[in-house]
Protein backbone atom coordinates (compact mmCIF):
# COMPACT_ATOMS: atom_id res chain seq x y z
CA UNK A 1 0.00 0.00 0.00
CA UNK A 2 1.12 3.20 -1.01
CA UNK A 3 2.77 4.96 2.54
CA UNK A 4 0.89 7.82 1.71
CA UNK A 5 -2.25 6.69 2.53
CA UNK A 6 -1.63 4.60 5.94
CA UNK A 7 -2.34 7.80 8.50
CA UNK A 8 -5.80 8.20 6.63
CA UNK A 9 -8.87 6.71 8.94
CA UNK A 10 -10.41 3.59 7.64
CA UNK A 11 -13.32 4.80 7.72
CA UNK A 12 -12.84 6.99 4.68
CA UNK A 13 -12.31 3.68 2.59
CA UNK A 14 -15.53 2.45 4.19
CA UNK A 15 -17.39 5.70 3.10
CA UNK A 16 -16.07 5.17 -0.28
CA UNK A 17 -16.58 1.89 -0.93
CA UNK A 18 -20.49 2.80 0.33
CA UNK A 19 -20.31 5.62 -2.21
CA UNK A 20 -19.02 3.96 -4.82
CA UNK A 21 -22.06 0.71 -4.02
CA UNK A 22 -24.92 3.06 -4.02
CA UNK A 23 -24.70 3.15 -0.08
CA UNK A 24 -24.57 7.39 0.11
CA UNK A 25 -24.53 9.66 -2.21
CA UNK A 26 -21.91 11.85 -3.50
CA UNK A 27 -23.30 14.53 -1.52
CA UNK A 28 -23.07 13.13 1.64
CA UNK A 29 -19.30 11.68 1.15
CA UNK A 30 -17.95 14.71 0.55
CA UNK A 31 -19.60 15.76 3.83
CA UNK A 32 -17.92 13.05 5.59
CA UNK A 33 -14.59 13.78 3.91
CA UNK A 34 -14.93 17.68 4.61
CA UNK A 35 -15.15 16.47 8.13
CA UNK A 36 -11.88 15.47 8.01
CA UNK A 37 -10.79 18.27 6.58
CA UNK A 38 -11.77 19.87 9.93
CA UNK A 39 -9.61 17.60 11.83
CA UNK A 40 -6.15 18.41 10.22
CA UNK A 41 -6.55 16.32 6.83
CA UNK A 42 -5.79 17.81 3.05
CA UNK A 43 -8.65 17.22 0.92
CA UNK A 44 -6.09 16.89 -2.00
CA UNK A 45 -4.31 13.76 -0.21
CA UNK A 46 -8.01 12.26 0.63
CA UNK A 47 -9.63 12.59 -2.44
CA UNK A 48 -5.90 11.66 -4.23
CA UNK A 49 -6.17 8.54 -2.20
CA UNK A 50 -9.44 7.65 -2.49
CA UNK A 51 -10.77 8.57 -6.03
CA UNK A 52 -8.79 6.69 -9.16
CA UNK A 53 -5.91 7.90 -11.08
CA UNK A 54 -5.63 5.72 -14.12
CA UNK A 55 -2.38 7.23 -15.04
CA UNK A 56 -0.61 4.54 -12.66
CA UNK A 57 -2.86 1.56 -13.93
CA UNK A 58 -0.78 0.83 -16.78
CA UNK A 59 1.73 -1.87 -16.39
CA UNK A 60 1.43 -2.81 -20.37
CA UNK A 61 1.08 -0.40 -23.16
CA UNK A 62 -1.23 -1.00 -25.49
CA UNK A 63 1.84 -0.56 -28.24
CA UNK A 64 3.48 -3.41 -26.31
CA UNK A 65 5.41 -5.60 -29.01
CA UNK A 66 4.19 -8.82 -27.85
CA UNK A 67 0.32 -8.04 -27.65
CA UNK A 68 -2.42 -6.82 -30.22
CA UNK A 69 -5.24 -5.15 -29.12
CA UNK A 70 -8.62 -4.62 -30.80
CA UNK A 71 -12.21 -3.88 -30.23
CA UNK A 72 -14.64 -6.36 -31.40
CA UNK A 73 -18.76 -6.59 -31.13
CA UNK A 74 -20.54 -9.67 -30.44
CA UNK A 75 -24.49 -10.63 -30.84
CA UNK A 76 -26.52 -10.14 -27.28
CA UNK A 77 -29.80 -11.39 -28.52
CA UNK A 78 -30.99 -11.66 -24.65
CA UNK A 79 -29.26 -8.85 -23.66
CA UNK A 80 -28.85 -5.52 -25.05
CA UNK A 81 -28.68 -6.58 -28.57
CA UNK A 82 -25.18 -6.42 -29.19
CA UNK A 83 -22.29 -5.83 -27.55
CA UNK A 84 -18.55 -4.81 -27.56
CA UNK A 85 -15.76 -5.49 -25.77
CA UNK A 86 -11.50 -5.40 -25.73
CA UNK A 87 -9.70 -7.92 -27.23
CA UNK A 88 -6.11 -8.44 -26.40
CA UNK A 89 -3.93 -11.72 -28.19
CA UNK A 90 -0.67 -12.84 -27.48
CA UNK A 91 1.49 -12.40 -30.90
CA UNK A 92 2.90 -15.68 -29.99
CA UNK A 93 -0.53 -16.79 -31.50
CA UNK A 94 -0.85 -14.30 -34.16
CA UNK A 95 2.72 -15.01 -36.05
CA UNK A 96 2.10 -18.20 -37.54
CA UNK A 97 2.64 -17.92 -41.44
CA UNK A 98 3.03 -20.31 -44.27
CA UNK A 99 1.74 -23.82 -43.67
CA UNK A 100 2.51 -23.56 -40.18
CA UNK A 101 -0.54 -25.08 -38.14
CA UNK A 102 -2.62 -22.17 -36.25
CA UNK A 103 -1.66 -22.19 -32.44
CA UNK A 104 -4.37 -21.67 -30.34
CA UNK A 105 -4.33 -20.47 -26.54
CA UNK A 106 -7.04 -20.23 -23.58
CA UNK A 107 -9.23 -17.76 -23.55
CA UNK A 108 -10.08 -15.40 -20.04
CA UNK A 109 -13.11 -12.81 -20.02
CA UNK A 110 -12.21 -9.97 -18.13
CA UNK A 111 -15.42 -8.48 -15.93
CA UNK A 112 -15.02 -4.90 -15.29
CA UNK A 113 -16.32 -3.41 -11.62
CA UNK A 114 -19.50 -1.26 -11.44
CA UNK A 115 -18.54 1.60 -13.96
CA UNK A 116 -17.32 0.45 -17.09
CA UNK A 117 -14.76 -1.00 -18.99
CA UNK A 118 -12.07 1.74 -17.43
CA UNK A 119 -8.63 1.80 -18.33
CA UNK A 120 -7.68 -0.11 -15.13
CA UNK A 121 -10.05 -3.50 -16.76
CA UNK A 122 -8.20 -2.76 -19.93
CA UNK A 123 -4.47 -3.45 -18.67
CA UNK A 124 -5.89 -6.16 -16.77
CA UNK A 125 -6.68 -7.74 -19.88
CA UNK A 126 -3.28 -6.83 -21.39
CA UNK A 127 -1.55 -8.32 -18.51
CA UNK A 128 -3.23 -11.59 -19.19
CA UNK A 129 -2.33 -11.59 -22.76
CA UNK A 130 1.39 -10.83 -22.06
CA UNK A 131 0.96 -14.37 -20.07
CA UNK A 132 -0.15 -16.39 -22.84
CA UNK A 133 -4.11 -15.75 -22.50
CA UNK A 134 -6.39 -14.40 -25.14
CA UNK A 135 -8.07 -11.97 -23.22
CA UNK A 136 -11.42 -10.62 -23.98
CA UNK A 137 -13.18 -7.42 -21.25
CA UNK A 138 -16.66 -6.18 -22.62
CA UNK A 139 -17.91 -2.84 -21.39
CA UNK A 140 -21.28 -3.07 -20.34
CA UNK A 141 -21.99 -0.07 -20.83
CA UNK A 142 -21.72 -0.18 -24.94
CA UNK A 143 -25.61 0.54 -24.77
CA UNK A 144 -25.47 3.86 -23.82
CA UNK A 145 -22.18 4.93 -25.99
CA UNK A 146 -19.25 2.93 -23.37
CA UNK A 147 -16.93 3.54 -20.56
CA UNK A 148 -17.51 7.88 -20.24
CA UNK A 149 -14.60 8.51 -19.22
CA UNK A 150 -14.95 9.13 -15.31
CA UNK A 151 -16.41 6.89 -12.80
CA UNK A 152 -19.24 8.82 -11.69
CA UNK A 153 -20.71 8.70 -14.95
CA UNK A 154 -19.73 5.38 -15.79
CA UNK A 155 -21.79 4.02 -12.07
CA UNK A 156 -24.59 6.21 -12.99
CA UNK A 157 -24.61 4.87 -16.40
CA UNK A 158 -24.21 1.45 -15.43
CA UNK A 159 -27.33 2.06 -12.62
CA UNK A 160 -29.84 2.74 -15.19
CA UNK A 161 -29.16 -0.39 -16.92
CA UNK A 162 -31.61 -3.17 -16.47
CA UNK A 163 -29.19 -5.72 -14.07
CA UNK A 164 -30.27 -9.23 -16.21
CA UNK A 165 -29.63 -7.59 -19.32
CA UNK A 166 -25.91 -6.76 -18.28
CA UNK A 167 -25.95 -10.66 -17.19
CA UNK A 168 -27.12 -11.70 -20.32
CA UNK A 169 -24.77 -9.82 -22.07
CA UNK A 170 -21.90 -11.00 -20.32
CA UNK A 171 -22.93 -14.65 -21.04
CA UNK A 172 -23.18 -13.85 -24.95
CA UNK A 173 -19.68 -12.39 -24.75
CA UNK A 174 -18.45 -15.58 -22.78
CA UNK A 175 -19.94 -17.89 -25.61
CA UNK A 176 -18.65 -15.42 -28.17
CA UNK A 177 -15.01 -15.20 -27.51
CA UNK A 178 -15.13 -19.60 -25.99
CA UNK A 179 -15.75 -20.09 -30.21
CA UNK A 180 -13.20 -17.68 -31.42
CA UNK A 181 -10.87 -19.23 -33.96
CA UNK A 182 -7.82 -19.21 -31.60
CA UNK A 183 -9.61 -20.40 -28.59
CA UNK A 184 -8.32 -24.15 -27.48
CA UNK A 185 -12.08 -24.10 -26.31
CA UNK A 186 -11.21 -23.47 -22.19
CA UNK A 187 -12.78 -20.37 -21.01
CA UNK A 188 -11.72 -18.79 -17.59
CA UNK A 189 -13.05 -15.73 -15.83
CA UNK A 190 -11.72 -12.64 -13.89
CA UNK A 191 -13.69 -10.05 -12.40
CA UNK A 192 -13.54 -7.25 -10.10
CA UNK A 193 -16.28 -6.55 -7.38
CA UNK A 194 -19.37 -6.62 -10.10
CA UNK A 195 -17.48 -8.55 -11.98
CA UNK A 196 -16.48 -10.91 -9.22
CA UNK A 197 -20.40 -11.18 -9.07
CA UNK A 198 -20.31 -11.94 -12.63
CA UNK A 199 -17.48 -14.55 -12.83
CA UNK A 200 -20.08 -16.28 -9.61
CA UNK A 201 -22.78 -15.63 -11.25
CA UNK A 202 -21.47 -16.93 -14.93
CA UNK A 203 -20.00 -20.25 -13.23
CA UNK A 204 -23.74 -20.76 -11.67
CA UNK A 205 -26.27 -19.65 -14.61
CA UNK A 206 -25.21 -22.64 -16.48
CA UNK A 207 -22.10 -25.32 -15.54
CA UNK A 208 -21.17 -26.15 -19.13
CA UNK A 209 -20.21 -22.14 -19.69
CA UNK A 210 -16.78 -21.66 -17.96
CA UNK A 211 -13.85 -23.85 -17.24
CA UNK A 212 -12.87 -21.94 -14.25
CA UNK A 213 -13.14 -19.03 -12.44
CA UNK A 214 -11.51 -16.03 -9.87
CA UNK A 215 -13.78 -13.57 -8.50
CA UNK A 216 -12.12 -10.94 -7.16
CA UNK A 217 -14.09 -9.34 -4.10
CA UNK A 218 -17.30 -10.52 -5.27
CA UNK A 219 -20.57 -11.60 -4.07
CA UNK A 220 -22.05 -15.01 -4.93
CA UNK A 221 -25.16 -15.54 -7.42
CA UNK A 222 -28.69 -16.39 -6.12
CA UNK A 223 -28.82 -19.24 -4.17
CA UNK A 224 -30.71 -21.10 -6.08
CA UNK A 225 -28.62 -21.40 -9.14
CA UNK A 226 -24.90 -22.14 -6.68
CA UNK A 227 -26.28 -25.73 -7.56
CA UNK A 228 -25.20 -25.45 -10.90
CA UNK A 229 -21.45 -24.61 -10.44
CA UNK A 230 -19.01 -27.35 -11.79
CA UNK A 231 -16.35 -24.96 -12.51
CA UNK A 232 -13.56 -24.66 -10.31
CA UNK A 233 -13.28 -21.42 -8.41
CA UNK A 234 -10.28 -19.61 -7.05
CA UNK A 235 -11.93 -16.86 -3.91
CA UNK A 236 -9.90 -13.69 -3.78
CA UNK A 237 -10.59 -11.57 -0.64
CA UNK A 238 -9.79 -8.62 1.17
CA UNK A 239 -9.48 -8.89 5.08
CA UNK A 240 -11.01 -5.70 5.67
CA UNK A 241 -13.77 -6.17 3.14
CA UNK A 242 -16.84 -6.36 5.69
CA UNK A 243 -19.47 -6.44 3.02
CA UNK A 244 -18.27 -8.80 0.79
CA UNK A 245 -17.08 -11.15 3.09
CA UNK A 246 -20.18 -11.23 4.93
CA UNK A 247 -21.89 -13.50 1.89
CA UNK A 248 -18.40 -15.75 2.40
CA UNK A 249 -20.07 -18.49 5.25
CA UNK A 250 -23.22 -19.30 3.55
CA UNK A 251 -21.20 -19.35 -0.17
CA UNK A 252 -18.69 -21.81 1.05
CA UNK A 253 -21.24 -24.03 2.80
CA UNK A 254 -23.61 -23.69 -0.75
CA UNK A 255 -19.92 -24.88 -2.57
CA UNK A 256 -19.16 -27.81 -0.11
CA UNK A 257 -22.26 -29.26 -0.21
CA UNK A 258 -22.22 -29.35 -4.41
CA UNK A 259 -18.71 -30.66 -4.15
CA UNK A 260 -17.44 -27.67 -6.08
CA UNK A 261 -13.82 -27.59 -6.25
CA UNK A 262 -12.72 -24.24 -4.52
CA UNK A 263 -9.58 -22.50 -3.13
CA UNK A 264 -10.47 -19.14 -0.93
CA UNK A 265 -7.32 -16.98 -0.36
CA UNK A 266 -7.84 -14.31 2.47
CA UNK A 267 -5.89 -11.41 1.85
CA UNK A 268 -4.56 -9.61 5.65
CA UNK A 269 -5.07 -6.32 5.62
CA UNK A 270 -6.38 -5.78 2.53
CA UNK A 271 -9.43 -3.56 1.23
CA UNK A 272 -11.90 -4.44 -0.97
CA UNK A 273 -10.58 -2.92 -4.35
CA UNK A 274 -7.05 -3.98 -3.04
CA UNK A 275 -5.71 -5.59 -6.75
CA UNK A 276 -6.78 -2.08 -8.01
CA UNK A 277 -3.48 -0.09 -8.70
CA UNK A 278 -5.03 3.27 -9.55
CA UNK A 279 -6.48 3.59 -5.89
CA UNK A 280 -5.38 4.27 -2.52
CA UNK A 281 -6.80 0.75 -1.46
CA UNK A 282 -4.11 -0.87 -3.30
CA UNK A 283 -1.95 -3.18 -1.68
CA UNK A 284 1.37 -4.30 -4.40
CA UNK A 285 2.19 -6.95 -2.37
CA UNK A 286 -1.27 -8.55 -1.82
CA UNK A 287 -1.79 -7.63 -5.34
CA UNK A 288 1.07 -9.26 -6.82
CA UNK A 289 0.37 -12.26 -4.66
CA UNK A 290 -3.46 -12.98 -6.06
CA UNK A 291 -2.05 -12.24 -9.43
CA UNK A 292 0.69 -15.08 -9.56
CA UNK A 293 -1.80 -17.35 -8.11
CA UNK A 294 -4.52 -16.11 -10.67
CA UNK A 295 -2.22 -16.98 -13.69
CA UNK A 296 -0.77 -19.99 -12.23
CA UNK A 297 -4.62 -21.40 -11.53
CA UNK A 298 -5.60 -20.08 -15.19
CA UNK A 299 -2.71 -22.10 -16.79
CA UNK A 300 -3.30 -25.41 -14.61
CA UNK A 301 -6.83 -25.49 -15.43
CA UNK A 302 -7.31 -24.07 -19.24
CA UNK A 303 -4.52 -25.57 -20.63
Amino acid sequence: MNNNNKNIPEEAFDWYDSYAHGGMDRRTFMKKLTGLVALGYSMTTLTGALFPNYALAEQVSFNDAEITATYLNFPSPQGHGEGRGYLVLPKSITTNTGDAPVKKAPVVLVVHENRGLNPYVKDVARRLAKAGFIAFAPDALFPLGGYPGNDDEGRSMQRSLERSKIEQDFVAAANFIKSHELSNDKLGVVGFCFGGYMVNYLAAVDSKLIDAGVPFYGTPASKELRKNIKAPLMIQLGELDERVNASWPEYEKDLKANNVEYVMHMYENAKHGFHNDSTGRYDQANADLAWSRTIGFFNSKLA
